[in-house]
């Protein structure tokens, strides 16, 4: 079943078994330009950062984005302790941790940065703790500050519409990538998606007699977010003149293909967006993430309560929702300050 989790109990076996038996085909970690590679670390720290990372995908079934993101900042975290004179994961405490974080700061990070550190290293210290290699977890404690949080640029009603535009110029049966292009833009704007969920969608994912469809997001959750009438007819061009002339047999069941027939890049997804977007007189340069503030904003405005537009979108808390409800507001502002006259 897609979004299968392993029980507790078993992820604190595989956790366990993991780092006392290490196995001699390391895996491979990529890891930011400005963080060490886990190969920097003594041997007796390296085993641990490669099962934290089996955990992380395994278990919590987070994205490998997130996975790289996360073992890099643990592997510096590691390296600090390391340069502390220790090597010995036992020896990761509280103070050690607000030191690391210190350091972070004073090279001049940014706020969101730490707070991305912090939270990887909270998740690190918790996973060491149940498999044994901490008697206690220290990472309730540490405390990174909070970041601040930019609103983001969005399109009004009449930019998008004119973007959806954009993206349907052209889209005729003499041209698939047209087509897909078109249903590609139509689909991110109704439904709000994130850009790796739509590159993750099979055909079996959509149900067009309801039109709905199913996405696989993070954390391996699973929900079925709704599409109106003109992603429905972006989508049915597209599956009936479109997909046929790139299909081949590697394609399997992906719903949107690339021009040789495998599943779409998402950089050529953000190539389509960014096209559409700039298509557009005044309207700021976006790309597919762009399109999804701007719907969360739309349903709002529209009279969407946030419950619903959290569960539309995949958040896991409320918190990263009302986010939009800010948008609204500054949007509301600016129309009082543009048309009242005492404004």
């Amino acid at each position: 079943m897609r979004g299968e989790r392993l029980a507790p109990s078993a992820a604190r076996r595989r956790a366990w078994r993991c780092l006392t038996w290490r196995s001699r085909e390391r895996t491979v970690l990529g890891v930011s330009e400005d963080q060490p590679a886990p190969d920097a670390l003594p041997d007796a720290l390296v085993a641990p950062v490669e099962c934290f990372a089996a955990y992380l995908r395994s278990v919590r079934g987070l994205s490998p984005h997130t996975v790289r993101a996360y073992c890099g900042d643990v592997t510096a975290l590691l390296q600090h302790l390391a340069a502390s004179g220790r090597d010995d994961l036992a020896a990761l405490d509280l103070p050690l941790l607000r030191g690391w974080l210190g350091a972070q700061h004073r090279s001049g990070h940014r706020r969101s940065t730490l707070a991305r550190r912090a939270a990887a290293a909270r998740a690190f210290t918790a996973w060491a703790a149940r498999a044994g290699a901490l008697g206690s977890d220290p990472g309730p404690r540490l405390v990174a500050p909070r970041p601040q949080r930019a609103l983001p640029a969005v399109l009004n009603s009449e930019q998008a519409a004119a973007a959806l535009d954009a993206a349907g110029r052209g889209a005729t049966e003499a041209d698939p990538i047209a087509l897909r292009d078109h249903a590609v833009v139509e689909l991110l704007y109704a439904t709000g998606i994130r850009v790796a969920e739509l590159c993750g969608l099979d055909l079996s994912d959509l149900d067009t007699p309801r039109r709905l469809v199913r996405v696989l997001g993070k954390g391996a959750k699973e929900r079925a977010v709704p599409y109106g009438l003109p992603a429905q007819r972006a989508l049915l061009r597209w599956l009936e003149q479109g997909r046929p002339a790139l299909a081949r047999p590697r394609s399997a069941a992906a719903l949107f293909l690339g021009a040789r027939g495998g599943r779409v890049d998402q950089r050529i997804i953000r190539t389509v967006v960014h096209d559409a977007v700039s298509a557009v007189p005044g309207a700021p340069d976006m790309g597919p993430h762009g399109l999804r503030h701007s719907a969360a904003t739309h349903l709002l405005e529209g009279g969407a309560d946030l419950r619903t537009v959290q569960e539309l979108l995949g958040h896991a808390t409320l918190a990263t929702t009302q986010l939009y409800t800010h948008v609204t507001v500054e949007r509301l502002k600016a129309i009082h300050d543009r048309s009242h006259p005492r404004s």
